[in-house]
């Protein structure tokens, strides 16, 4: 019963570092850019799919949320005021709707990509965060 709690005990930990990155990432991305960290993986899918473009439902699992929260994300990063991406009708198949990326989106995707990697890049290498995750990882495998 030992190992397994010794594990859980390593796991929580593991989700701990991530939880926190995730906090500094959201922060950063939001005060630079009005972009949610949900909203800066779609557009980092988007970009780098082929065609930069994606279905919503591919869009949906890659992204992790249900159809509606992933719809209303897309519309809103359709808005006016945000512009980031745009929908259209499959050629193919006129039930299917594509989301693509915008010049205005990609730009955005772009300097928030810098900044994802240099936060990333600074909270790991705090107080041997790295090297406590590296470890971490090797017990939990």
């Amino acid at each position: 019963m030992q190992q397994k709690s010794e594990r859980l005990n390593v796991w929580l930990a593991f989700s701990n570092i991530h939880t926190h990155l995730n906090e500094k990432l959201e922060q950063a991305l939001l005060q630079q850019y009005d972009l949610s960290l949900k909203e800066f993986y779609v557009l980092n899918f988007i970009y780098n799919a082929e065609g930069k473009e994606l279905r919503l439902q591919q869009l949906q699992e890659l992204v992790g949320l249900s159809q509606s929260a992933t719809s209303r994300l897309v519309v809103r990063m359709e808005a006016k005021d945000c512009g980031a991406l745009e929908r259209h009708a499959c050629e193919d198949d006129r039930r299917g709707i594509y989301t693509r990326i915008t010049e205005l989106g990609e730009n955005k995707y772009k300097k928030a990509l810098q900044t994802f990697n240099q936060v990333l890049q600074t909270e790991l290498e705090q107080d041997g965060f790295e090297t406590r995750l590296e470890n971490l990882t090797k017990e939990l495998f």
